[in-house]
């Protein structure tokens, strides 16, 4: 093979070596892995520990069996409901995906809250700096027409 064919690629691969060092992409894949460890940790929280805790104020209820049979045996649990070949409504498993959303927005809110204050003092900063206020901009117009006038 010559010198020339081994050194040559193709463009699209040097397109798609510049497109998946951006840092853009490299923070999406970033901001995906922690996602996927948050969503672990709040189907944790939800199920281990708020479930068992509001189901026991409400006489002992556990929020993954509670469904519907539409059609089909009744079984004691949802998942032996459901491989028994019944259908069968899940409301207990909206709910607790209700609440793991609930609790992922408000995180999310949170997150989203702090980093727009953090952007909000940090324009703040940028405008003292740079740009003068009204008065400023007045005195130096007048301060610019005092100085073309002849003494």
């Amino acid at each position: 093979m010559s010198e020339a064919k081994r050194g040559w690629t193709p463009d699209w691969v040097q397109q798609f070596k510049m497109f998946i060092t951006r840092g853009n992409v490299i923070d999406l894949a970033v901001g995906i892995i922690i996602g996927a460890a948050f969503t672990a940790i709040v189907s944790s929280l939800v199920e281990d520990i708020f479930n068992p805790i509001i189901g026991l104020l409400i006489g002992g209820v556990d929020f993954s069996n509670i469904f519907v049979v539409v059609k089909g045996e009744r079984l004691a649990t949802f998942e032996a409901t459901r491989a028994s070949g019944a259908v069968a409504l899940g409301i207990g498993l909206f709910i607790n995906a209700c609440i793991k959303f609930l609790i992922v927005a408000f995180a999310v809110f949170w997150v989203v809250r702090a980093l727009t204050r953090v952007n909000l003092r940090a324009d703040a900063e940028k405008a003292k700096t740079v740009m003068p206020t009204a008065s400023e901009v007045l005195l130096a117009e007048i301060r610019d027409e005092l100085r073309r006038r002849p003494v």
